[in-house]
């Protein structure tokens, strides 16, 4: 997915000097952001107070939307570097195209992972016919210097491993949860998991205390840590927990657990590109508007993305929070 923002502003992100290393409670508030012809996402991270969770650094929610006389998710063919995309559904379906000839339908509960390397583009789109409604998470992984020009790559996991206990059920999407591991290509230690909890039952869920982590209510009310996280809103949890408490207040909840090893390095993230300097996001723009290095995407009816003006101002380190 894509940032179609016209006008974007440059963040600069990662490092290790403001994470929170003991457990925390830093509710995000999101920001509704136009994607495309006709959907609205929930722009949770990058935030005012937060721009990562371990490797995570973009999170949109969006929906549940009623699209059954609407064309959907349209979102034309564009480019991205320097990031893996996760594509999440619980409802509705998204066909994936990209410029290394990848034409795949991801369904709910299904596993869309695009890392992007040196340079791809894609587009993504709700087919035709098309289920009632649309439901979902758009989540990228910024990728390590060492592994950020890898070659370009797409890949589709419709059957992912499940860690079952008493009052929940649990996907793992990406990386690792409880000794259980996605069968997603990863290059940093993170985790990423799609949890069902079942009403009034208190759920303890083994987590990393190295790790930092993040909950996305996705439907439901869910308590995390005995906080009430509503849907479409994202809890920062900072690290140093080796049990993570969860309960549905209210019938079944359903949420997304994102986790990793805080990110070292210091990152530009700008329109759809994830950088090292301000120079290489103008060769990457430059690149798109000549036709260069991303290659092309066949078979989407209408015209990629422009690339948004550069900001006249230089970018500015500013560390992980603000």
């Amino acid at each position: 997915m894509s940032d179609l923002q016209l006008r974007p502003a440059p963040v600069v992100t990662g490092g290790r000097e403001h994470v929170a290393a003991g457990p925390v409670h830093e509710l995000l508030a999101s920001r509704r952001v136009p994607l495309g012809e006709s959907t609205v996402v929930r722009r949770l991270l990058p935030s005012l107070g937060r721009r990562m969770v371990g490797a995570w650094c973009f999170v949109d929610h969006y929906g549940p939307d009623d699209i059954v006389d609407q064309p959907g998710m349209q979102v034309p063919p564009h480019p991205h570097i320097g990031l893996q995309t996760v594509s999440w559904l619980h409802a509705g379906e998204v066909l994936h195209r990209d410029s290394v000839g990848s034409l795949q339908l991801v369904r709910p509960k299904e596993l869309g992972l695009m890392t992007a390397g040196r340079a791809i583009a894609h587009s993504e789109e709700s087919p035709r016919e098309h289920a009632p409604f649309l439901h979902g998470a758009q989540l990228w992984v910024a990728l390590p210097d060492e592994h950020r020009h890898v070659e370009p790559a797409f890949e589709h996991h419709a059957d992912l491993p499940v860690v079952t206990g008493p009052g929940f059920e649990a996907t793992v999407m990406l990386g690792e949860l409880d000794g259980t591991v996605s069968p997603g290509t990863t290059y940093t230690p993170i985790a990423g998991a799609d949890i069902t909890l079942r009403e009034d039952v208190e759920v303890r869920l083994p987590v990393e205390p190295d790790f930092e982590y993040a909950a996305l209510t996705m439907s439901g009310i869910v308590e995390v840590d005995g906080e009430r996280v509503d849907p479409g809103s994202m809890l920062y949890l900072g690290a140093g927990r080796d049990v993570l408490p969860l309960r549905a207040a209210d019938g079944t909840g359903e949420l997304v657990l994102l986790g990793g090893e805080p990110f070292e390095e210091k990152l530009i993230m700008w329109w759809n590109f994830v950088g090292r300097s301000g120079e290489e996001i103008a060769r990457a723009r430059a690149d798109w508007v000549n036709g260069d290095r991303f290659g092309e995407v066949h078979g989407f009816e209408g015209e990629p993305v422009p690339a948004p003006p550069l900001p006249a101002t230089p970018l500015k380190p500013r560390g992980r929070t603000r």
